[in-house]
């Protein structure tokens, strides 16, 4: 018998799926260890993006430094690829992450979790 545990789970491994709310920060420097599509800069991820800038604060301590970067935000999905929110809205779609009634064209974390 079939649960809807299963379900889920054959919809994950069928579909590439949001893990994070993720903010990318352009430094033009080479990091380590980001996501397989960032070749300069880095990611930083949290539960919702407010969670991610509270991070990008503590890193920079004065905000005026960030804002000389280009930055993004998007989504972290389990293929370890960054996705702006235009991208992430169709694979919350695609993975039933998000409820039926919503048909924005950026996602928002508040709708998937």
């Amino acid at each position: 018998m079939k649960n809807k545990l299963d379900d889920n789970l054959n919809i994950i491994h069928e579909h590439e799926i949001i893990l994070c709310s993720a903010i990318w920060v352009d430094d033009s420097k080479e990091h380590i260890h980001q996501p397989k599509n960032i070749k300069s800069g880095f990611v930083v991820c949290g539960r919702r993006h407010h969670n991610c800038f509270r991070t990008i604060e503590m890193i920079y301590h004065d905000i005026t430094e960030f804002k000389k970067h280009k930055s993004i935000q998007g989504f972290l999905t389990q293929t370890d690829r960054f996705v702006d929110r235009e991208e992430a809205m169709k694979i919350a779609v695609e993975s039933k992450q998000t409820p039926t009634c919503v048909s924005k064209m950026k996602l928002i974390s508040e709708w998937v979790w």
